[in-house]
């Protein structure tokens, strides 16, 4: 038979103290993964850690092709993406130091416009090798030294010629004639004419980032030499004469010049704070001041003023009679 096994042996003691053991174990099992749970859902969404992006700069290769033999001059290396036309003149202005930045003329195609030094190269890249067609432009001035160099010329020309040089005039007719008032009048306004032109060159135009031809200057500044000589040769003339319509004639072209001369200042205003809309230039819109009105017919008034400027110059100086023989 069988012995019934009393609970208070030590024996039933301690297979009671295991199992309680055992119980205490897994509750606290159970307290301890509910306070890991909360815990993840307080801090929400576990976000994976970010990848190391590996960040490799792509450089591109500019090849310079001269336009005419279709030979490559040479090859711009290391050209970064945000890198504009103007910086890849600069590389190969000191590849090749006697082509400067202005000189050079760079086309994506053979026969294609010159493009502009704002241009970036990755707008240009269909690959890594970015080849472009030179063009040497030749000599190149500033369009400030040009515009300073056309004024100037006319403004020394015609006072050379209102002091009677000996080598333009015989002096011994120089010093009997008398000057009419005006020649005097004709000089403080050609003067004025082009003192006007050099301010508003230093102060009131705002000319672009490009160049222009060394042939362009010079063609400029043969017109406007070549007509100031002529008009100061004859109104400082020892024999001239005055208009012919005398008096009034003087008087009303002196007062239309100076009224021509504001126009052609506003004007010159106006198109210098012209806004863009995108890549579109609006010009300026008449406004109170009764000289821009010349707007609602032309789009460029300063022309219209600078014309009658010389027309009314040659009118009030010159008149119908030039030099009496």
């Amino acid at each position: 038979m069988l012995k019934r096994q009393n609970p208070s042996t030590p024996e039933h003691r301690r297979d009671l103290a295991a199992d309680g053991g055992a119980l205490s174990m897994s509750h606290n099992d159970s307290r301890s993964f509910f306070s890991l749970s909360q815990l993840v859902l307080s801090a929400g969404r576990i976000k994976p850690s970010p990848a190391l992006k590996h960040s490799k700069i792509t450089y591109f290769e500019v090849e310079i092709v001269d336009v005419q033999s279709k030979k490559q001059i040479c090859i711009v290396d290391k050209v970064p993406p945000a890198s504009t036309l103007l910086d890849v003149k600069h590389k190969f202005h000191k590849a090749c130091p006697q082509w400067y930045p202005s000189r050079v003329g760079l086309q994506l195609e053979h026969n294609g416009p010159f493009l502009k030094d704002s241009v970036s190269i990755q707008s240009l890249a269909v690959s890594s090798i970015v080849t472009l067609y030179f063009t040497d432009l030749g000599q190149q001035v500033g369009w400030t030294t040009f515009f300073l160099t056309e004024y100037t010329g006319p403004l020394l020309i015609y006072l050379l010629f209102y002091v009677r040089l000996s080598t333009i005039y015989d002096q011994v007719e120089s010093r009997k004639s008398f000057r009419h008032p005006v020649v005097h009048l004709a000089c403080f306004c050609h003067c004025l004419h082009y003192i006007r032109h050099l301010l508003e060159t230093l102060f009131v135009h705002k000319f672009s980032e490009g160049h222009t031809p060394l042939k362009n200057m010079i063609k400029g500044c043969a017109f406007y030499w070549g007509f100031t000589s002529w008009i100061a040769y004859y109104i400082n003339h020892p024999r001239y004469t005055p208009p012919s319509f005398g008096h009034k004639q003087v008087s009303y072209a002196a007062l239309a010049f100076l009224m021509c001369e504001a126009g052609n200042h506003f004007i010159n205003v106006a198109l210098a704070h012209q806004t863009n809309s995108g890549n579109r230039t609006c010009f300026p819109s008449p406004t109170y001041n009764p000289f821009t009105w010349l707007f609602l017919l032309v789009s460029c008034p300063n022309y219209t003023y600078e014309v009658h400027d010389f027309l009314l110059l040659i009118c009030k100086g010159l008149g119908l009679g030039l030099v009496s023989q």
